[in-house]
């Protein structure tokens, strides 16, 4: 039995391993990226990130534009919204600005959020009615 798993191969429809992808610092790029690998942004991106694997943001990353992927990891600054459907992790002086979809979720003391946020597989939004939140406001 092997105590090490390697990760999965991903492969392109041409049978060819998918690599990581790196957007390094003092790069910038606007447009749609859909990422086969993984996918670490230290530069700047203006749109969408479509991956089936993680996404990375570091300190230095910004990016403007809605996430979807698998895991995620983020440090730098995002406005747009986040589609995570496994483990979103806020970390160090992130920045978020706009809404969370996440399977799960971790965030460090010292992130930024700003929106709504909607946790675990299968999770229902429920909006209170204005009579509702008037009676809520009003038991305080």
């Amino acid at each position: 039995m092997n105590m090490f798993k390697q990760k999965p191969r991903i492969e392109t429809p041409l049978g060819q391993p998918v690599g990581n992808t790196l957007i390094g610092n003092g790069t910038s790029i606007n447009g749609d990226i859909i990422a086969a690998g993984d996918l670490r942004i230290d530069g700047t991106l203006i749109g969408q990130i479509n991956g089936v694997a993680k996404v990375v943001i570091g300190a230095t990353g910004v990016v403007v534009g809605d996430i979807s992927c698998v895991h995620a990891d983020i440090q730098g600054k995002v406005t747009g919204n986040l589609n995570i459907s496994d483990l979103l992790n806020l970390r160090g002086e992130a920045v978020i600005e706009g809404d969370i979809r996440a399977g799960k979720l971790y965030i460090e003391t010292n992130v930024s959020f700003n929106g709504h946020c909607h946790m675990g597989k299968d999770e229902k939004v429920v909006e209170m009615t204005k009579d509702e939140k008037r009676r809520a406001i009003d038991s305080r």
